[in-house]
């Protein structure tokens, strides 16, 4: 298990403003080596929408990355850092900075990459639609949305991730890979979350399944998304395998579970 040590400051306070009509919004950000984006992103984000607060989940970077967060932290009282003492991966980081959220009061919890590629300007559009859902998704696979400079090898990746999801899962949702996104603090609270092991676009299809399963109102609204200008993807082939044999035994009990019932009632 990964030791953590609290951000420095204290964590949101209950006097500060909120989100209108949807109260106290914690944006999780996971970093690993992402020395030379995240001041720039955090800076974004606090400009785009102010009354956010950010938490980044720092895997122990050894580029310095969780000490730029505790230098901006030490100037702005909505910035949060989360240290972590080592790498285990983008799904272990956002279910640290969900209990973090969670035992600081949040309302809502928000997932979003650190290399730039989900422009904070667009974070309004995923919190005003949230308003009447439960989990909103930034989809670059419904009208207006787009990816923006990426290789057509990972475009095809996405594409055939996405499809092989619907199709395994019978998921009504696009972009199930998706990972700027918002959720109402209920849908990730501790007990919806057991067992959740997955991660990188995994993890992804893992939160949005167990949400749709579950019977929150899951919607998407269009984002671009842009490749990264600086640093390296962190993509694998382990990733991607990991994705296709996770949601391929999700789907297979999926149906074994639905027989059962079918078989029940007969009876």
């Amino acid at each position: 298990m990964t030791a953590e040590k609290m951000e420095q400051g204290p964590g949101p306070a209950s006097n500060r403003e909120e989100y209108p009509g949807l109260g106290n919004v914690v944006v999780v950000i996971p970093t690993y080596n992402e020395a030379e984006n995240i001041r720039l992103i955090v800076t974004r984000l606090r400009r785009a929408v102010p009354e956010v607060e950010v938490l980044v989940a720092d895997d122990g970077s050894p580029d310095g990355t969780g000490e730029i967060v505790d230098e901006m932290a030490a100037a702005d009282p909505r910035v949060h850092v989360l240290h972590r003492t080592s790498k285990e991966g983008l799904g272990a980081a956002y279910l640290a900075g969900f209990a973090w959220a969670a035992e600081h009061g949040a309302d809502v919890m928000v997932e979003m990459d650190a290399d730039g590629s989900h422009d904070p300007d667009e974070l309004p559009r995923l919190l005003n639609a949230l308003r009447d859902a439960d989990v909103v998704i930034g989809s670059r696979k419904v009208p207006g949305g787009k990816i923006v400079n990426w290789p057509m090898s990972r475009v095809m990746i996405s594409h055939v991730g996405n499809l092989y999801t619907r199709l395994a899962l019978s998921i009504p949702v696009k972009d199930s890979t998706a990972g700027f996104r918002a959720y109402r603090a209920e849908v990730i609270a501790p007990e919806n979350l057991a067992g959740v092991a997955s991660q990188g676009y995994c993890f992804q299809i893992d939160m949005v399944y167990r949400a749709w399963r579950a019977g929150y109102r899951v919607v998407e609204v269009p984002v671009t998304f842009a490749e990264r200008e600086r640093g390296h993807s962190k993509m694998s082939s382990d990733i991607v395998r990991e994705a296709l044999w996770r949601v391929g035994l999700w789907g297979v009990q999926a149906r074994v579970d639905a027989a059962k019932k079918v078989i029940d009632k007969l009876r």
